[in-house]
């Protein structure tokens, strides 16, 4: 059987690799199914091709995410929250837990929101050009947390706690400090879903709070953990793939001058940073039952990750994948997922990332790099603690 040995997947210090494209272009032509000895959590089976990926992730009856959709919980650990969480339920359990969130992430329900986001960006970047140098990391972070505070309805009198909050719990730079944050914000979140299952508003937290399924209300913890599930995503997904989509532009001064001058429509720019930084590192799924894939053979109880970069790379899927074509079209990237765990925010994450991507080239006629740039370490989300630049005002 082979094995990655040569190439640790999961090692957060490969992917700010150079040579991590040719890396795992080798083991992805080798073969689209390889099994990964791991550190954490044994023997996993990397599925490094967009075919088979895609396969695992439409097969949710072959392929589950309830005992988990994440790697790093242990070998044989099966996370809080499986079975009750949207991130780790199956259809049809998982279609009822997402009913209540879907109108605030629907294109229409996005829509409405168009112009405080589009404002609210512009505002980051004229500060951050009026200041001359920034880090873009603490710029675009900034988005997110506001229109998550906005979805959520969290009170005004609350906001900058629940901003400093979410700040440590995502952005803490040790796993120590996030989880002190998350342990902040998880009471608040019971608190607020207390008070609204009383007195419902038009909000998320609201209509999470006083969902039934089958009649019956949701539990109290469920709502919870639901949401923070949501917080994270929301948060996550944005911050680190406007930042590693600034930072490819900072140093691709074409592609910059591209977008400035209209010749690239935004719509098809925000999906090929999303294909490109696939900060989403991989995903997660156990085989329910024998099966074969990328002809191996799989067995029931086996966990399978899907590595989305490496898919997102397939020479067989993609046209000149290891090229930035802002104009690539189709592009069936996985970046926000396929199947029923399609990213249930992918409309509200795309108009955030053109919204800044669009003030960025707006407000600053360059930006260019003012410091060390950090990568963070984690497999979960892959992007940047720090990315400090000068700005030149147009």
């Amino acid at each position: 059987m082979p094995t990655t040995t040569a190439v640790d997947l999961t090692d957060p210090a490969l992917w700010a690799r150079d040579d991590t494209p040719d890396l795992v272009g080798e083991l992805r032509r080798e073969a689209p199914v390889h099994l990964t000895d791991t550190v954490d959590d044994g023997p996993v089976w990397s599925v490094l091709t967009y075919r088979e990926s895609a396969e695992v992730l439409r097969n949710a009856a072959v392929f589950s995410s309830e005992s988990g959709s994440l790697l790093g919980a242990g070998e044989g650990n099966v996370p809080v929250g499986s079975g009750r969480m949207m991130a780790l339920t199956d259809p049809p359990r998982h279609r009822e837990l997402r009913a209540p969130a879907n109108p605030f992430f629907s294109k229409s329900g996005v829509k409405g929101a168009a112009r405080s986001i589009t404002e609210r960006a512009g505002e980051l970047f004229d500060r951050a050009v009026a200041q001359g140098e920034a880090d873009l990391v603490d710029v675009v972070s900034a988005l997110p947390l506001a229109v998550m505070c906005d979805l959520l309805d969290v009170p005004e009198k609350d906001r900058d706690m629940v901003v400093r909050v979410c700040d440590v719990a995502f952005l803490g730079r040790t796993p120590e400090e996030r989880r002190a944050g998350h342990q902040q914000l998880i009471p608040y979140l019971l608190h607020q879903v207390m008070l609204r299952r009383s007195d419902p508003r038009d909000d998320l937290i609201s209509m999470m709070a006083t969902y039934k399924v089958g009649g019956r209300l949701l539990p109290v913890e469920d709502v919870v953990l639901n949401l923070d599930n949501i917080v994270v995503g929301g948060v996550q997904t944005v911050r680190h793939t406007a930042a590693m989509g600034l930072h490819t532009l900072v140093r691709r001064p074409d592609l910059w001058r591209a977008l400035q001058r209209g010749e690239v429509s935004m719509d098809s720019a925000v999906d090929e940073l999303l294909r490109w930084t696939s900060v989403g590192l991989h995903t997660l799924r156990t085989a329910t039952r024998d099966t074969e894939l990328g002809g191996r053979h799989i067995r029931r109880g086996d966990r399978v990750a899907v590595w989305v970069w490496s898919a997102n790379r397939d020479p067989d899927a993609f046209e000149r994948p290891e090229e930035i074509l802002l104009d690539r079209s189709p592009n069936k990237h996985l970046a926000l997922g396929l199947g029923a765990h399609y990213c249930i925010g992918a409309p509200l994450a795309k108009a955030e990332l053109s919204a800044l991507y669009t003030a960025a080239l707006e407000k600053a006629a360059a930006i260019e790099p003012a410091g060390p740039v950090v990568h963070n370490r984690s497999i979960i989300n892959f992007g940047l603690d720090s990315l400090p630049v000068r700005l030149t005002p147009r």
